[in-house]
């Protein structure tokens, strides 16, 4: 059933976690602000559609034929969304009541922003932050803002911030939909960062707003140290550099990557000591590469919809930028 009078539809991705979709469903099922609610299922066997259509009926159920990943999921779901705003959740995360509202009403006041990153605290240590928006490293790669941080400070102060963290944000969605969407070729891990990037090289602001709480379990749903996320990790953030930054930023990543993973090779070959690590696996790193050349004709061709002047003018004023003050609109 469609939520009355809804301004913002909410997308939860899941796969293989029934386990973990209830508290997040019960958390959006008691928020202040009307809502519609996407559930996409990436195919999971576990039993997950049934028990959200059984004890969740208001939510609209998108059951897909294979697993598209996250980034496949909100894809599959952008099609479905005709409000205002888009809200994105991790399953395994839980959003205070006032979430929602919250996040609407910044967006509401503050017309040059497509998109408000949430606090996210560590489920588990409440007084520790998960993310407080997505920086751009001096690396040029994404990283979550205040990781492992003590929960105050800085971090109860909104800001502007590079990216909006994919776990917990609220979109304006014709802005999303205006730069491409989310790429379901990402599958996992980085679909934000690269949104983010062509938001902002579309003219648009994204801020972090400390009122809008939500708790993840972190890494609940996904293993930060599995083959999976490696390979989806050290690829996608390759792509997402050679669609989004400078040729020669690009480039330069790059190169860096091919000489990391020959050191790698060599170590490994003469008996030094490497990483424990999938993302210290040549050959994974090497797999990694070449679907990201696979991949990049496609991708490339989006470089088109903005300037050098505009890729530039983002990479100048964010690379290594935690946060930036909130100017007057």
């Amino acid at each position: 059933m469609r939520a009355a009078a809804a301004q913002v539809t909410v997308v939860v991705v899941t796969w293989q976690a029934a386990h973990l979709v209830g508290p997040c469903l019960a958390s959006l099922a008691a928020q202040s602000q009307a809502h519609e609610l996407v559930l996409v299922d990436n195919a999971s066997t576990d039993g997950t559609a049934a028990l959200v259509r059984r004890d969740y009926p208001r939510a609209r159920v998108l059951a897909l034929p294979r697993n598209t990943g996250f980034a496949g999921g909100v894809h599959a779901a952008l099609a479905q969304v005709d409000t205002p705003y888009l809200a994105l959740l991790n399953n395994d995360a839980v959003a205070d009541p006032s979430w929602l509202q919250v996040a609407c009403a910044y967006l509401d006041e503050h017309p040059g922003v497509a998109g408000v990153s949430s606090r996210m605290l560590l489920a588990d240590r409440p007084d520790v932050v998960n993310n407080a928006g997505v920086v751009l490293l001096a690396s040029c790669y994404g990283a979550d803002r205040g990781l492992g941080d003590p929960d105050g400070g800085a971090y109860r102060a909104a800001a502007r911030v590079f990216g909006a963290s994919g776990g917990a944000c609220v979109l304006r969605t014709l802005a999303v939909k205006a730069v491409g969407g989310v790429d379901p070729r990402w599958f996992l891990y980085y679909e934000d960062t690269d949104l983010s990037w062509r938001l902002r090289l579309g003219g648009w602001e994204i801020h972090y707003c400390p009122q809008a709480v939500v708790y993840h379990r972190h890494a609940a749903s996904s293993d930060v140290r599995s083959a999976s996320f490696a390979f989806h990790n050290e690829r996608n953030r390759l792509l997402t550099l050679a669609r989004n930054a400078p040729l020669p930023t690009a480039a330069g990543a790059l190169a860096a990557y091919l000489v990391t993973t020959i050191s790698l090779a060599v170590k490994r070959t003469l008996g030094v000591a490497v990483p424990d690590h999938p993302t210290a696996d040549p050959a994974l790193r090497l797999r990694a590469l070449a679907s990201g050349v696979r991949l990049l004709p496609a991708v490339a061709v989006s470089r088109r919809s903005s300037s050098r002047r505009a890729r530039r003018r983002v990479l100048s004023q964010w690379r290594g930028v935690p946060a930036l003050p909130i100017e007057p609109e």
